[in-house]
């Protein structure tokens, strides 16, 4: 196929089967097309048509989230993973404000020089929602174009990158642009699937090097697998009478950053001086069911001990500490498997099982 020939089926098969109703496609603008661009690195589209609408409704634009708190960011981003995106989201916000009259740049360089944008987000918010001419490779697009031209490699490595990027320049059109783009994520979220691609239904398989060849099942190359690093955390759920749990903010920077979590020890033996740094006294404790929670680097094993204490009306007044109410809960950001700790928590003492 000529790229023309190329970039003509993909159009035509859009104009039939394309998905035209996901809610970031409706009321189209760089800020939506952005925050669902950002939420969809590294996730599935079932989920973001979950958490897409309820952001939207909560900071509807531009302005609102870079004028929203970075809690209030958090908390919507909560159970969604990778935070450093909803950081990232944050702060180009306030940049976008303060530098670029809310407006974003035309430009694919200047977009790239913002908080979490890429080559392939930035192509999409100015081929998706500005007309542009701008390739994109993510994920889906990646599948396409390595087993159309049956690419030997991981296409993470940067020379298999670089093939793919000529291709994706080479093929994508001058008019259309926005429906190619939608289209080719498309092709590869519903026919060019990791496992069990739909060939027969692929207006590309005429021209599919791997069809040809028969190894669409060993394309793309996968990435080598190492097996993940295994650590372990203690967490104390330490609540009070009225059903508050100690909570701290952790750093910016690193594993679950700018979020609030359960304090964690190393052992058994740190509890007491957690105690006394917060004038806290335990009067009874009992273990809750553990969890194993996966990151894309290592894999840790929680094990959460709920506590009961009493505490001074004066205890915890550090700014990165506060007490939370099971009850009436605040809107933060919390880690997704403190989340589910606090959950269980709140069933055992409304249900009486607490000792």
């Amino acid at each position: 196929m000529t790229p023309e020939q190329f970039s003509q089926a993909v159009l035509d098969w859009y104009d039939r089967y394309g998905r035209k109703d996901l809610p970031w496609q409706q009321d189209i603008n760089p800020y939506r097309v952005w925050v669902s661009e950002i939420m969809l690195q590294q996730t599935q589209v079932s989920t973001v048509l979950e958490y897409f609408p309820r952001f939207m409704t909560a900071l509807p634009t531009l302005e609102s989230l870079a004028s929203a708190s970075e809690d209030e960011v958090l908390h919507l981003w909560t159970g969604l993973g990778y935070y450093s995106r909803a950081r990232n989201l944050h702060k180009t916000a306030k940049r976008l404000v303060a530098e670029h009259a809310g407006e974003f740049p035309q430009d694919i360089d200047q977009l790239t020089q913002l908080p979490g944008i890429g080559r392939s987000t930035a192509g999409a918010i100015a081929a998706l929602s500005m007309g542009l001419r701008a390739p994109i490779l993510d994920g889906n697009v990646k599948r396409v174009l390595a087993r159309y031209l049956a690419c030997d490699g991981y296409p993470g490595e940067p020379k298999i990158a670089a093939q793919l990027w000529a291709a994706a320049e080479r093929l994508t059109p001058t008019s259309r642009v926005n429906h190619y783009t939608q289209a080719m994520m498309d092709l590869g979220a519903t026919l060019c699937t990791r496992s069990k691609p739909d060939c027969p239904r692929c207006p590309l398989q005429n021209g599919c090097q791997a069809h040809r060849q028969g190894r669409q099942a060993e394309l793309p190359v996968r990435k080598p697998r190492t097996s993940l690093p295994q650590k372990s955390t203690l967490m104390p759920v330490l609540v009070d009478s009225g059903h508050a749990v100690l909570l701290y903010r952790r750093p910016s920077s690193g594993l679950w950053g700018g979020l609030w979590s359960l304090p964690e020890l190393n052992s058994a033996d740190e509890l007491d001086g957690l105690l006394s740094r917060h004038s806290l006294t335990a009067s009874a404790s009992q273990p809750m069911a553990g969890l194993v929670h996966t990151f894309s680097h290592f894999q840790l094993t929680i094990a959460p001990q709920l506590i009961h204490i009493s505490r001074k009306d004066s205890a915890v007044a550090e700014a990165d500490w506060l007490w939370y109410n099971l009850a009436d809960p605040p809107r933060l950001g919390l880690a997704a498997p403190v989340k589910k700790l606090l959950k269980r928590a709140a069933e055992i003492l409304n249900s009486g099982e607490a000792r």
